[in-house]
Formats: C-alpha cells, sequence, structure tokens
C-alpha cells in the first residue's frame, strides 16, 4: 500500500504470526524513501530495540534526544545552498559546474541487450552475484594505494572501461549515490540524505588502465566536492530528453555497500533478517560492490551484485558482463600500463566459439553469379518474406517482379556487364530492389549516401561514370547535367516483363568475373 506522505508519517509496521508456527513471527517495517536512506536502517534498528526492551520492562522507550532534527537538516541545507537567482551562492556554482561537465552527454548508453527497449520501463529485475577473489581485491586495493586513489575509484575506472568496451562508445556515465551525511550529528538521524551524481569519463581504447585510473579519480573529487545539488533539480536544470524507457542522464549504477548490516539483539527472542525475494530495476544495470576483510583487516575479496533490467536482458548475459568484469579487473590489477583497449575480455572457450565459428570464413566459394542464386531461391520459395520494411513485407515472387522488370529498363538504356549504375538512395524497399535490378541487368552498382556532400558525391560520380544514377523522387538527389538520373518511382514498368533476366536478354554474357559493385571507403 502507497504513502500520502502530505497527511501520514510515511513509516508502517505489522507484526504478523507464521502459520503453524508456535512461536514464530515476521516483522515488517516499511519506510517510504522519502524518510529513510539505507544509513538510516542502523539507528531505526537500535530504536526498535531500545523501544522492545523497555516495554518488556513496562516502561517507556529512553531514547537519548538527539542533537538535531531531519527537519533542521533541511533548513540548514537551504540555508548553505542560497537561491539560484544569486549567481554567486552554492548552489549557483554548483548547477555551473555540473552543466559544463555534462555538456552534450549522450542521452542513453546502448549497451549489448537482448530485447528493444521497451517505450516503458516496467521495472521488473532480477539479480546476478559475481565474486573478485581475495588476490585480485589485494592487488587492487594495492595499486589504487600506489596511485593515490580509493578503491571506489578503480572500481569506477574499470567498469567505465567495461562498459565502454561493451558499447563500443568512449563517453561513459556512471551514476552513484552519495551518503550525504558531512556531520557527525547527523549519523544517528533517520531521514533521506542519498544523493545521486554523474561520474562522466572519456575512455580511449589506446590509454592505459593508470591513465582512466586518474582521470577517474579527477571526475570522482570534482564530482563529490559539487554533491549538494539534488539530483532531481540538476535533471531539472539540464532538462535532457525525457523518456519513461530509462532513467535520465545515466542508465548504469556504481554503489560501494560499506555501511553495516542493522541487526537486532532482543530479551527472549532469536532474531533473524529475512530475504526479499523482489528485485526492481529503476537503471538497465545497478552494480553494488561490497568488500570483505578477513580478521586481520586485510582484503578477502568482493562480491559484485548485478541487478539488470529483465525487459533488457536475460541472465546469460549479464553473467557474461560480470565475468568479463572480473577478468578486466584481474588484467588491470596485473599491470595498470596496459592499454584498456587490448585487455582480453573473452574467456578462452569463447574466443574459440567467436572467433573460429562465428567468424569462419573458410567455405567454398563458387563460380556461380549472384543473379543464379537470387533466381532458384525465387523457384523455391516464391511466398516466403524477402523484404520486410516499415510495416510492409514482400515475398521473393513480389519483390522478384519488381526487380526483373527495373532490371529490363536498365538494360534498354544501356546496362550492361562492366557499366556501373550510381543508387543514390536513403534505406527503403526501392534501394533494395534497385541493388538486385542493376546485378540482374549485369551491371555493377556504385552505391551512392544522399546525405554526403556535394563535393564528395560529384568525386564518386566522376570517377567512377555511371551510365545513370537510379534514386527515388523522395530523395531529392541532384546530380552533374552530364549524368542522367531516374527517379525509379516515377518510371511506369507496369507493361515491361517480369520473367527473370536471362543472358539472352543483356547486352554481353554476364560472368562471375564481371564486377559487381565499386564502393568508395573513407580512405580509397
Amino acid at each position: 500500500a502507497g504513502f500520502d506522505v502530505a497527511v501520514e508519517v510515511p513509516v508502517r509496521v505489522r507484526l504478523f504470526r507464521v502459520v503453524d508456527a508456535v512461536d514464530e513471527f515476521v516483522l515488517v517495517v516499511v519506510v517510504h524513501h522519502i524518510a529513510g536512506d539505507g544509513v538510516s536502517m542502523g539507528p531505526l534498528a537500535r530504536d526498535v530495540m531500545v523501544a522492545y526492551e523497555s516495554r518488556c520492562r513496562g516502561e517507556a522507550p529512553g531514547w537519548a534526544p538527539l542533537e538535531v532534527q531531519y527537519a533542521d537538516f533541511a533548513l540548514w541545507q537551504r540555508q548553505v545552498l542560497g537561491s539560484e537567482d544569486d549567481p554567486q551562492s552554492l548552489i549557483s556554482r554548483q548547477v555551473g559546474f555540473w552543466r559544463e561537465s555534462l555538456a552534450g552527454l549522450p542521452d542513453q548508453l546502448d549497451l549489448p541487450v537482448d530485447r528493444a527497449r521497451p517505450a516503458v520501463a516496467s521495472n521488473r529485475g532480477a539479480m546476478h552475484v559475481g565474486v573478485v577473489d581475495a588476490g585480485v581485491h589485494e592487488a587492487l586495493t594495492r595499486v589504487a594505494r600506489e596511485r593515490g586513489v580509493t578503491v571506489f575509484m578503480a572500481v569506477h575506472a574499470a567498469l567505465a572501461v567495461l562498459l565502454a568496451r561493451l558499447s563500443g562508445t568512449d563517453d561513459i556515465a556512471i551514476g552513484t549515490p552519495v551518503a550525504g551525511r558531512g556531520e557527525r550529528a547527523l549519523d544517528d538521524l533517520v531521514g533521506m540524505f542519498v544523493n545521486t551524481l554523474v561520474l562522466r569519463t572519456r575512455v580511449e581504447s589506446s590509454a592505459s588502465f593508470a591513465e582512466v585510473l586518474e582521470q577517474a579519480r579527477a571526475v570522482d573529487v570534482a564530482a563529490f566536492g559539487h554533491a549538494d545539488v539534488p539530483f532531481e533539480r540538476l535533471v531539472e536544470v539540464l532538462n535532457p530528453e525525457r523518456s519513461q524507457a530509462r532513467h535520465p542522464l545515466f542508465q548504469v549504477l556504481l554503489s560501494f555497500q560499506n555501511f553495516e548490516r542493522a541487526g537486532l539483539e532482543l530479551p527472549g527472542l532469536t532474531v533473524a533478517p529475512v530475504e526479499l525475494d523482489a528485485v526492481s530495476a529503476k537503471f538497465d544495470l545497478d552494480v553494488t560492490v561490497a568488500e570483505q576483510f578477513d580478521e586481520s583487516g586485510a582484503p578477502a575479496g568482493m562480491s559484485v551484485a548485478w541487478t539488470y533490467a529483465t525487459d533488457l536482458f536475460d541472465e546469460a548475459t549479464v553473467v557474461s558482463f560480470a565475468e568479463r568484469f572480473v577478468r578486466l579487473v584481474e588484467a588491470v590489477a596485473a599491470d595498470v600500463s596496459v592499454p584498456v583497449g587490448d585487455v582480453e575480455l573473452l574467456a578462452p572457450e569463447e574466443r574459440v566459439s567467436v572467433l573460429d565459428s562465428w567468424n569462419a570464413t573458410g567455405h567454398a566459394v563458387s563460380a556461380r553469379l549472384l543473379t543464379d542464386l537470387f533466381d532458384e531461391q525465387v523457384q523455391r520459395s516464391p511466398g516466403a518474406p524477402a523484404v520486410v520494411f516499415d510495416g510492409g513485407e514482400y515475398t521473393y515472387g513480389e519483390f522478384a517482379s519488381r526487380v526483373n522488370r527495373l532490371a529490363r529498363y536498365l538494360i534498354s538504356v544501356g546496362v550492361g556487364p562492366e557499366s556501373r549504375v550510381a543508387v543514390a538512395m536513403r534505406r527503403s524497399v526501392d534501394l533494395v530492389v534497385a541493388v538486385h535490378a542493376v546485378l540482374a541487368a549485369g551491371g555493377a552498382y556504385v552505391p551512392v549516401d544522399p546525405d554526403h556532400p556535394v563535393e564528395r558525391t560529384g568525386y564518386v560520380l566522376d570517377s567512377s561514370e555511371p551510365v545513370l544514377v537510379l534514386t527515388t523522387s523522395r530523395d531529392g538527389f541532384g546530380a552533374p547535367d552530364s549524368v542522367p538520373v531516374v527517379p525509379v518511382d516515377e518510371v511506369d514498368l507496369s507493361s515491361v516483363s517480369d520473367a527473370p533476366v536471362t543472358d539472352s536478354d543483356r547486352r554481353a554474357v554476364l560472368r562471375p568475373e564481371n564486377t559487381a559493385y565499386v564502393i568508395y571507403t573513407s580512405g580509397s
């Protein structure tokens, strides 16, 4: 049940008796997040313990008076931050910092997902827990100490590298919560002090991990030094494109779990926590790292919990993320000079699968024609889908009919083996038809991007010397007067035969060694 925080205290407590148990109960305490955070669970548990023990003796709870109340903190925060109308106020200076730091930040980090992002996130989630062993934890701690950074910063740098490698981008934004309890008087206060910061790093694949770590240190120190602007206010100020499909400004959260679990010791009772099975996902990924230490205080490993949105990811995908993260941490903890783009993220068996199986190219090359293979597929499955685009579907039979009619038109205007036809269209069914029609006529197609600069397009056309340019009226393509431009959607082909094109129809015999297409890359 929800709370109306305007009219009721946002805390609810119920005691349930377990069915078929004589003396087993479950105490449920629900606290609205507006009134409490993770650190609040410690003092709240102590308050419950003191109250129970006092009531057992028939006395009212003897809580020690607090130095301050949460209302005092709220008033102090407003006073310290000042007004955004004052350019010299703390909040104005911090807002200016975030405007500069997050300028041009992409709206979304695109990780490899198993399903397309829904229009509205369901917030359903699941969790996978991985482990970084004690040896790697100790090595990473040593690296952090030698480099003058915290273990959090080292983990942040490693996660940024992983996300950069997974997404193929170098602009990585990761959110992180901050406790917001800068004064000792706030330690025992129940309240919502947590804020969220955006940590933005640029991860170049050629950079060493030491360089990424130094950047992470600078980013983190600057962000924590400007941590007073409430995140919700920051979103209002920066005004990114809003979407119910994703979290604003970042989609991956990194948390360091460094507060103690609340425990209860009550007279006459054996008390144990009940773990909640329900997992919600506010973010695409929520990575929670918890350090463990042995009795001497030495690093004893880290647990890494990956909470993920099941809208996007299957468990196997997130498990692979977790395993890659461990490999990455092992590599950079052993050698901080390694370029982050060179770190091997794949397991040996994955490398065999990906490189030797998926990318296997050792297939026999047939001396047959592309056009023959296409015609055979049309004969085998004329009713099967060939092209699906923008809600429309064309079977092989329908598609071949359009291809053959256009191919015969091209032959009639001089297209044949070793002649070229420029195809200047944006993505559409007409584009696919045009490419196949040029091949069927025996010619070679030259792809031309209608959105490229005029100078580049002119160079392509001048050097390739096409018989003509195929385009559509909606593409608005212009070419030099020396090259005929034919909008395929304006050519009447209704009376042209749609039978398969053979050598008897072409201007010359089409052979496997004839050119199929000519492409201009960025360097040729």
